[in-house]
């Protein structure tokens, strides 16, 4: 996979980077922090500007991320609500609960869209409740650009420092996915647990 990348990257330079960034949203064996270190020290060595590197890797990025936003708007809210009154109760939601994260999404979602584009494993799907939650676009593909920028700007630049040693990028973020990874399923188990008890609580009243 590395050879294919680096191959892609020599041959098309900054439509390949791009490319690649866009199939990294549907495809997880491309992780961007492979890809942008990657390019970062293609620039080292002089074959690519950083500055369109960065813009490269950032348009990929978005276009990736608008593919899942209208993904989000295709579900839309009555297929959830479905989903949510005939499956919810499992995991203690309800039609409610989705009324809350629309009004909480429509006051905080562009904050939300934009530190998402930080935290591996939910970068790529923050998309989605952002178009479920009739984000307009606009601000989306803003906050998304905005978010990416900085984000491709620092693997990018780390592979630039790093050198030949880029793929220590990759390393580090992977044990900081799985701390992310393991935070969230327990948080997760933590909130499930706690919206079961309060809807035991509320039909005992």
């Amino acid at each position: 996979m590395l050879d294919w990348i680096t191959n892609v990257i020599s041959r098309m330079g900054y439509l390949g980077i791009t490319l690649l960034m866009v199939l990294e949203n549907f495809f997880p064996p491309v992780p961007e922090e492979i890809v942008m270190p990657l390019a970062g020290f293609t620039v080292q060595r002089g074959e690519l500007n950083f500055l369109f590197v960065v813009l490269a890797g950032t348009t990929g990025t978005v276009l990736g991320a608008i593919i899942w936003y209208h993904v989000g708007k295709l579900v839309g809210e009555k297929r959830l609500r479905k989903w949510v009154d005939k499956h919810g109760k499992w995991i203690g939601l309800s039609g409610e609960d989705i009324d809350k994260s629309k009004r909480w999404f429509a006051k905080y979602g562009g904050i939300v869209v934009f530190f998402g584009r930080f935290i591996p494993g939910i970068r790529t799907y923050i998309s989605i409740p952002a178009g479920l939650e009739g984000m307009a676009l606009l601000p989306f593909v803003l906050y998304s650009s905005a978010g990416t920028f900085l984000w491709i700007g620092i693997l990018t630049y780390a592979g630039y420092v790093l050198g030949q040693n880029y793929q220590l990028v990759e390393k580090f973020l992977s044990s900081a996915s799985t701390v992310f990874f393991v935070l969230g399923f327990v948080c997760f188990g933590i909130w499930v647990m706690y919206r079961r008890h309060k809807q035991k609580q509320k039909a005992k009243r």
